[in-house]
């Protein structure tokens, strides 16, 4: 680097201490400074671990959205994005600042979008060593000529700074809120990384459908050898970040995309993968990027060792690795791909009735679209079994500022374009519901994948499931032709059959607060309640 870019940048529009900012450090630096800090410890991989302290997940009751002339009649308000006074928002950013002065801070200049034509510049500001090395892992590295003068968007985030709620309008110490006028993030009380990542996908799904007509998107991706686009829509626990992990085709990303005018494209310069269970057999890709400059996220170690214990997940199940995209053989460098030919919707049902894979006409991909489906095991305590139902709108309501019908007409509309390929496939429970049956072998759902992909499956004949209407294909290239239709799977069918309508109501429920804006092809697409026929 030259030493011109070695100057500290002006943060005079922060009423911040430039003398105190350790600007753009590498991330050899920036793992030195985490261990001089007592941030973490090294594992035996190299990679630095740390714990993110109270939070080990996103606090979502704790997002706002400042809600102002540019908000107040565009912003879906409600039970995912709660109001934020400007002047609240003002006063806590003077007290954040004046906390960030006083000791030296880390501020990393990156990017968002690969493809130039959305690209946004980002600053970001942080207490602690270890959230500069998860900015530089996860947003795009600029080189020395891409570093702007003043960023387009900044993040300030202090995991040892507690708001006040009674003074400064938040729901409890920590925070997350999001001002689209002045183009800043304040994040604070939380040291989970994910905040950061979060808001710039927020963001983004304000900005990108609004002012570029383009389909912002919570789903991994990867292209083919022929140049053949795939995204891979999934909420936590369906495999998303697994299944786009393909060696045979290379990865645009592996969780938040746009699709625009003739591209798909990666937001992020990196991954934030999942650790619960992870082995090298598995996944094998995500195991080798767990190596020197890796962020390994509120993991355990075997007692004694610094070898981790992928298994224990003492302080979360959600233990997380953060990595640049280029440690993953086979990445897109650009992250850019072709508008895509085949979609697959994720689903880790735990009833075990859903097809493990089927094809969806364009009424039902709206439909699965905005109702974003799968199932969480219950938890631990006693008496409770049964699975929870999870639907999230367009498969990231979280980060939603826009209607979900805006997300989903923009979709309709792609797609139609397209002609796309749109394919449901249940990675959860086969031959009966947790705690009876099995979870779908990974080696099934990738031999699916790759018959859907290379056109195999549109050489088999396919059948339509009663209760969902979904198109099964009746044989797949290496998998047992009887695990195909979830039906056949159950020792006893009459349970099948109670399984299959209850959630066939849980999905018709669930839509009712759409119902409104459906067109006559989703309503069509509605699955039904049928009679036992054992």
């Amino acid at each position: 680097m030259s030493k011109a870019l070695l100057l500290k940048p002006d943060l005079g529009y922060l009423n911040l201490d430039s003398d105190r900012a350790l600007y753009q450090l590498n991330v050899t630096q920036l793992v030195d400074e985490a261990l001089n800090n007592d941030e973490g410890t090294l594992a035996d991989s190299g990679a630095l671990a740390i714990d993110t302290g109270t939070f080990t997940g996103r606090s979502p009751k704790d997002r706002f959205i400042v809600c102002d002339e540019v908000t107040r009649d565009t912003v879906w308000w409600g039970d995912v994005n709660f109001k934020f006074e400007p002047e609240k928002f003002d006063a806590l950013l003077h007290r954040l600042t004046k906390h960030i002065n006083q000791k030296n801070f880390y501020v990393r200049d990156a990017a968002a979008c690969a493809d130039e034509a959305y690209k946004i510049t980002i600053r970001v500001i942080t207490e602690t060593a270890y959230q500069s090395l998860f900015a530089n892992h996860l947003f795009l590295r600029l080189s020395e000529s891409e570093i702007p003068d003043v960023p387009e968007w900044t993040i300030i985030a202090a995991p040892s700074f507690l708001a006040d709620p009674e003074t400064d309008g938040t729901r409890q110490p920590n925070f997350t809120i999001i001002n689209f006028s002045k183009k800043m993030i304040l994040i604070g009380g939380s040291g989970y990384t994910g905040e950061i990542k979060k808001g710039i996908f927020s963001v983004l799904n304000f900005i990108l459908p609004q002012q570029r007509n383009t389909l912002s998107m919570h789903c991994s991706a990867n292209v083919g050898k022929d140049g053949d686009s795939a995204i891979f829509f999934g909420l936590s626990g369906t495999g998303k970040t697994t299944l786009s992990a393909d060696p045979d085709r290379n990865l645009i990303g592996d969780d938040e995309h746009g699709w625009g005018n003739g591209s798909v494209f990666n937001f992020e310069g990196g991954c934030y993968a999942k650790c619960v269970d992870l082995t090298a057999e598995k996944e094998p890709q995500i195991f080798k990027a767990i190596r020197s400059g890796a962020l390994l996220e509120n993991i355990n170690f075997y007692a004694g060792t610094r070898k981790v214990d992928f298994s224990n997940i003492e302080k979360t199940e959600n233990t997380r690795v953060a990595y640049p995209i280029e440690y993953i053989d086979h990445a897109m460098i650009p992250s850019i791909g072709a508008e895509p030919k085949n979609i697959f919707f994720l689903t880790a049902d735990a009833f075990g009735v859903l097809p493990p894979i089927s094809k969806l006409n364009a009424g039902q991909a709206m439909f699965h679209f905005i109702s974003g489906y799968t199932a969480k095991v219950a938890g631990t305590e006693t008496g409770v079994t049964e699975p929870q139902l999870t639907f999230s709108a367009c498969f990231g309501k979280a980060f939603l500022p826009l209607h979900p019908t805006r997300y989903a007409e923009l979709l309709g509309e792609k797609m139609q374009k397209q002609e796309v390929n749109v394919w449901l496939v249940n990675t959860g429970w086969s031959g009966g519901a947790y705690g009876t049956g099995t979870r779908m072998k990974l080696a099934y759902t990738r031999a699916m994948i790759s018959a859907a992909l290379n056109g195999e499956l549109e050489k088999v004949e396919f059948k339509k499931d009663p209760v969902f209407g979904l198109a099964m294909p009746q044989s797949c290239p290496g998998v047992p032709s009887e695990i195909l239709d979830p039906r056949n799977t159950w020792s006893d069918k009459r349970k099948y059959d109670a399984k299959a309508n209850a959630l066939s109501l849980a999905f018709i429920n669930n839509f009712k607060q759409f119902e409104q804006f459906a067109n006559e092809e989703m309503i069509s697409s509605f699955p039904k309640v049928v009679e036992n026929t054992v």
